[in-house]
């Protein structure tokens, strides 16, 4: 019940920061230049087939849900940070635990908080885009709530790092890292798609390492796997393709970032615990 209060108090501390602003102010900058380039591409490329429309449809709006998950992971991850470190050295978070409340509980709570924004924020910036492409150019995605909860996973999982990283160091340091950690792991996501499609299996190890280490990329992999047409895995020029997810997640995979999202938060909590208020 505790963690619940916490969870509902950060979801309102979160409302009042200048990161939600922010954060509101790219989405809707996205969504309309995603709504106009989806009318101007339905205006001049009009005499294509249907087949070639669902295709060039499903290729940008991958594109833009790449755009959307970045903006999610830089307000979650600057979200995170100040959760924590800010409260600390605030002198906020010893005045609360000053009570007979456990630290866990209250680092639980904050969690809670934080993924219900994450997840309520790809909700409903995902759906609306879905809407412009429907309207636009008539494409509606295979799976949308199958790619929606995917990036909703990876917003947690990135939280949830910030969330560590924010009960050791600075929170502006922990959003940073973050952050940095995320670029870097798609990154080795692409060049391990590119070491796949050049049969390289040396060059493809890096982005099965690196989504192992941190989830993220593999999780963005399986949700555009859910966005894009069928048909784009059966063209050749499209393997190793940065905006495209080549497989759908198995269950193995998806169980483990679960598992990695739970041990990430125990060493947070582990942290918190011994940390000096």
């Amino acid at each position: 019940m505790i963690a619940l209060t916490v969870a509902a108090l950060t979801l309102r501390e979160a409302a009042r920061r200048r990161v939600l602003r922010a954060l509101a102010v790219m989405t809707f900058i996205l969504l309309g230049l995603s709504a106009w380039g989806f009318y101007r591409l339905d205006a001049e490329f009009g005499g294509l087939t249907s087949g070639e429309a669902r295709l060039a449809a499903s290729t940008v709006l991958n594109l833009v849900m790449f755009g959307l998950s970045l903006i999610a992971a830089l307000g979650t991850a600057f979200l995170a940070g100040p959760t924590m470190a800010g409260e600390i050295e605030s002198g906020t978070a010893l005045a609360v635990l000053a009570r007979p409340i456990r630290r866990e509980t209250v680092l639980v709570g904050k969690w809670l908080g934080l993924v219900v924004f994450g997840s309520g924020f790809v909700a409903v910036a995902g759906f609306a885009q879905f809407l412009i492409v429907w309207f636009t150019m008539g494409y509606w995605p295979p799976g949308p709530v199958t790619g929606l909860a995917l990036l909703a996973a990876q917003t947690t999982a990135l939280l949830t790092l910030g969330l560590l990283l924010s009960t050791v160091i600075s929170p502006m340091a922990s959003g940073i890292v973050a952050v940095g950690l995320f670029g870097a792991t798609w990154i080795a996501g692409v060049v391990g798609g590119i070491g796949q499609a050049l049969n390289n299996e040396s060059v493809a190890r890096v982005g099965a390492v690196s989504r192992m280490l941190l989830p993220t990329d593999g999780l963005w992999r399986g949700a555009m796997n859910a966005f894009q047409d069928p048909a784009m895995l059966l063209s050749v020029g499209m393997r190793g393709h940065p905006f495209m997810g080549e497989a759908p997640l198995t269950i193995a995979y998806v169980g483990w970032a679960v598992v990695w999202i739970a041990l990430v938060l125990g060493l947070a909590a582990f942290a918190f615990r011994r940390r000096d208020l």
